[in-house]
């Protein structure tokens, strides 16, 4: 079937504190299970600019999809974050969900939307059927790579100067092959960031309230009870592999699937083999 972001285009109120954030999502398919899949931190991300490989697999398998656009990113209200980011967007997830009367969700979460993921098992347990984590689940210091990454501190580069040399700077850095990212889709996102200048704004504004907006919760994982597949590639230079070992040490019902020849975003890089993994996790 074929699915196109306008068509499924949503957005409802989600109260945060004392203030209504207008959230951005799209609604794909419309079978009795769902999936939610959350996208990355950086500039210009979006849940339809994150997944849009993977959304047709899903639904075709019977699977409502939502493409959640967490609160600074994409169509969704910016806001400034002091506390945990990690915990916010759960927050967010919690109350996209109630109000579409939708009682338990997969979710699907990349980077910025692992550390969601995680905190939604957390928080709210029993909402939750199965989690696949990539590239992304907690945060923490890495045994073996230098912190912050190279990805990273090209991350907030890019935040602070958007420019379209910046971007192409941290692009050769987040897939293993930068050679697959047109120059169509550099100047895509590149339009995606610069036309959301508050989204820019508010990421540095929350970065010098709290320099760790995404915790380590890693004394917590053995209290995540769903089903979870980590997806890591072994080349990514933005969160290192080790933290996918972290996870699968930590979380009890888990398992760990590792792309060679893969950076930061293994469900674009590796589309095919991964919505074949993902689809196969989900039904047994």
């Amino acid at each position: 079937m074929s699915i196109n972001e306008a068509s499924t285009s949503r957005t409802l109120a989600v109260r945060e504190d004392d203030t209504d954030l207008n959230i951005h999502y799209n609604d794909c398919g419309n079978g009795a299970e769902v999936v939610v899949m959350l996208h990355g931190s950086g500039p210009g991300a979006s849940g339809w600019a994150n997944f849009n490989r993977n959304i047709e697999p899903l639904v075709d398998a019977g699977y409502r999809v939502l493409l959640i656009d967490c609160p600074g990113w994409g169509k969704s209200d910016s806001i400034v974050n002091r506390g945990s980011r990690s915990d916010l967007n759960a927050r967010i997830v919690k109350g996209v969900i109630d109000q579409l009367g939708i009682d338990r969700i997969s979710i699907l979460g990349n980077s910025m939307g692992g550390h969601t993921a995680v905190a939604f098992a957390l928080n709210y347990p029993g909402q939750v059927a199965k989690l696949v984590l990539m590239g992304g689940g907690t945060g923490g210091m890495s045994l073996y790579a230098p912190m912050p990454t190279e990805g990273i501190k090209l991350l907030n580069g890019l935040y602070r100067e958007p420019t379209l040399q910046n971007l192409k700077r941290f692009n050769d850095v987040f897939v293993f092959d930068p050679s697959v990212l047109t120059e169509e889709m550099l100047q895509q996102r590149l339009a995606n960031i610069l036309g959301r200048r508050d989204h820019l704004e508010n990421f540095l504004a929350s970065l010098a309230a709290n320099p760790r907006q995404f915790p380590d919760v890693s004394p917590r994982l053995p209290g995540i009870a769903a089903p979870t597949l980590i997806v890591w590639g072994r080349q990514d230079r933005v969160v290192p592999f080790d933290t996918g070992l972290r996870l699968v040490a930590g979380i009890p019902n888990s398992q760990l699937h590792v792309f060679n020849q893969c950076g930061h975003w293994a469900q674009w890089e590796h589309a095919d083999t991964f919505n074949r993994l993902v689809v196969d996790f989900l039904k047994h």
